[in-house]
């Protein structure tokens, strides 16, 4: 379990700890004292029974922002700065052509009808804790694509890559990065190929993709270290890896915010 201990850095005698990178791209994680409530941007944040809470900034946020907490009729403000990051323009060749070209109507169809179930799944708000303890890599291996980075397909501007690549042979086994529930499985999404969404609680999720098999199924609880899937090239992909991303809810994050420099 992530260890939160006090701050008194902090602006606030009621923020207890805010901990993470503060970057672009990143998931902070806190607490509260009891009986504070968290907004950020104007929207409430859910806290544990402890006032535990996880909040996370998207590739572009804007580097200033802040926290609002309450408690009765008193309010503070924390300001939380970011730091800006510098995203790498990468170059793609040799995808196939029918996942650079807009897709006819019947296959935009299908695609708006997956990324329906997809924000259905990163939606998920449950009551999990395991978005607090210390994740760990799904598997190592040489990193091909960063998080970030703007990829040029075929010559052609794609949308920013929102994970991390790990280059592996297809087969090789994926494992939980921490204790979670399957939200979701696809099995062959048009652009994501092999899909799994898992859940670790208050908004936190992580996302897997291009996946040769997916072991697990949706509703199923796993375990940190837990094997979870296969490698694969499906989907939109020149060749094996795992592709993970880190959601807080509608935001995109940064996986490797939150786990240690992987190991050789």
């Amino acid at each position: 379990m992530l260890c939160l201990a006090s701050a008194p850095s902090l602006a606030s005698d009621w923020l207890l700890s805010l901990q993470g990178e503060r970057t672009q791209g990143s998931l902070l994680r806190g607490q509260v004292a009891s009986g504070v409530t968290v907004m950020l941007a104007g929207k409430p944040v859910r806290t544990t029974d402890e006032g535990f809470f996880a909040i996370g900034f998207g590739r572009d946020a804007a580097l200033e922002q802040s926290l609002e907490l309450q408690k009765g009729e008193e309010r503070q403000q924390v300001a939380v700065i970011l730091d800006k990051r510098e995203y790498n323009i990468q170059r793609v060749e040799g995808v196939p052509q029918r996942t650079v070209d807009p897709p006819p109507e019947a296959v935009l169809k299908r695609i708006r009808a997956e990324v329906a179930e997809i924000k259905k799944a990163r939606a998920s708000d449950s009551d999990l804790q395991a978005f607090l303890s210390d994740f760990q890599w799904p598997l190592t291996g040489r990193i091909s694509g960063v998080y970030g980075s703007q990829r040029v397909y075929n010559g052609k501007p794609g949308t920013p890559h929102y994970g991390v690549d790990v280059a592996r042979p297809t087969g090789t086994v994926v494992v939980a990065p921490a204790d979670a529930v399957v939200t979701l499985v696809q099995d062959d999404n048009y652009y994501s190929g092999g899909t799994l969404i898992m859940d670790h609680g208050y908004g936190v999720s992580s996302t897997m993709i291009h996946l040769s098999e997916v072991l697990v199924q949706p509703g199923q609880s796993v375990k940190q270290g837990e094997p979870v899937a296969k490698v694969g090239a499906t989907g939109r992909a020149t060749g094996p890896h795992l592709d993970w991303r880190l959601n807080w809810y509608a935001e995109r994050l940064d996986p490797v915010t939150i786990v240690p420099p992987m190991e050789e």
